[in-house]
């Protein structure tokens, strides 16, 4: 007896997928980069996504400032700098301004795999001793029981002073001991070129070089002229570069000031006029200008 055959269609396989991605793995052994779903899968801008990612796959010690993104991205330094900010807002990306023991100072960039996490590894050693690596400050909340300290933990270490800077290194002022009149100029080139806005931090950097050069005799204009004169029509970086070596490298001449005193015109005194009484300025008394005139008209007649 013949088996019994059946018209109706066959199950599918319940493990494919009917629709949407289907994901063809690869086990790779080399020249590969883990991220986190959460970092992959993130909400908002691709070009936020795609700049963590490319900054996970970088060794340590690769620049990823925004010049040199915008090398390896077909975006501008706006989307750049945007997706940046939205990393650092996430907890993923800290920027830092750190002093080294030698008195240089410097932006250290971390990049976390996870927000609020601490790293897994030490950055490499640097030969002018950077710092220690900070503590990662991330969007996630730590609990009241992690915030103290166990009994037996030893005492926190003392920092010490850093060295003294050598010669020729930048020393930054605080803004509050800053001259005002330098203060001043700076603040008053956003009226000449609005791309020339510095923070409190630029401002104090660059206030003691403005102020020795009011203090040589230049006046504000002549240093805002300068300062503001035949700048480039992009900036790829912050201007208080820029700024920054026109004052150091290429200062105005001082003024040169005059050896012999001014002097100042002879005012001629006011006289009354001896026929008309009207006032005029004459350097004898007498007679005024239509006095004498109508004169030789009178003996004439």
């Amino acid at each position: 007896m013949a088996d019994s055959q059946s018209n109706a269609l066959l199950r599918s396989d319940a493990g494919t997928p009917t629709s949407g991605v289907i994901h063809i793995r690869t086990r790779l052994t080399s020249d590969f980069t883990v991220i986190s779903n959460a970092l992959a899968q993130m909400r908002g801008s691709a070009v936020t996504v795609g700049v963590a990612a490319y900054i996970s796959s970088l060794p340590d010690g690769t620049p990823v400032t925004i010049p040199a993104l915008c090398k390896h991205f077909s975006e501008g330094e706006i989307l750049i700098s945007r997706a940046l900010r939205e990393l650092e807002a996430a907890g993923y990306l800290e920027r830092r301004r750190e002093r080294t023991p030698t008195g240089h100072v410097r932006t250290r960039t971390y990049f976390y795999d996870v927000p609020g996490g601490d790293p897994d590894t030490e950055p490499d050693p640097d030969p002018d001793g950077p710092p220690e690596a900070p503590k990662p400050r991330g969007p996630r909340k730590q609990g009241a029981a992690a915030a103290v300290a166990p009994a037996s933990a030893p005492p926190e270490e003392t920092v010490a002073a850093p060295a003294p800077a050598p010669a020729g290194t930048e020393v930054l002022v605080p803004l509050a001991d800053a001259d005002p009149r330098a203060v001043a100029v700076l603040a008053g080139l956003r009226r000449v070129d609005p791309r020339l806005i510095l923070s409190v931090q630029e401002t104090a950097r660059l206030a003691p070089a403005v102020a020795g050069w009011l203090a040589a005799g230049l006046l504000p204009t002549h240093i805002t002229d300068h300062l503001t004169t035949r700048l480039p029509d992009h900036f790829l970086t912050r201007p208080v570069g820029i700024l920054a070596y026109r004052l150091k490298e290429t200062p105005l001449p001082v003024p040169a000031r005059s050896a012999e005193p001014f002097a100042r015109p002879v005012v001629v005194p006011m006289r009354n006029c001896d026929g008309c009484d009207r006032g005029f300025r004459s350097a004898e008394p007498g007679r005024c200008w239509d006095c004498r005139a109508e004169d030789p008209l009178r003996a004439a007649g």
